[in-house]
């Protein structure tokens, strides 16, 4: 696992470079607030729910969630299931809404 800023994580999004976007909180959170990641909670993650992203086991993976920690461990969890790449946004939403 790697860690990537908001700014390079904002700077990707507007160069149109590909990688996959990963949302790991909560539902309600999701609603909330989001940037286009595909939601899948850190719950089922753990209880290797991950099917749905099972295509992007050679990918660029980001994922995020509030603060950062949850991903973190998203991303951990990911790399011992063979994911290859994948990186946590370093504060998460929090450090999203706050950047200028």
């Amino acid at each position: 696992m790697q860690t990537i800023t908001v700014e390079q994580l904002k700077t990707k999004m507007q160069s149109g470079e590909t990688f996959q976007l990963l949302d790991v909180r909560e539902p309600v959170e999701h609603k909330e607030f989001n940037i286009g990641g595909k939601l899948l909670p850190l719950g089922q993650i753990m209880n290797m729910h991950v099917d749905d992203i099972e295509d992007w086991k050679d990918k660029e993976v980001i994922c995020y969630c509030r603060s950062g920690n949850r991903s973190g461990q998203a991303c951990q969890y990911l790399d011992m299931l063979g994911f290859k790449n994948t990186k946590n946004l370093s504060g998460g939403m929090i450090a999203w809404q706050n950047a200028k």
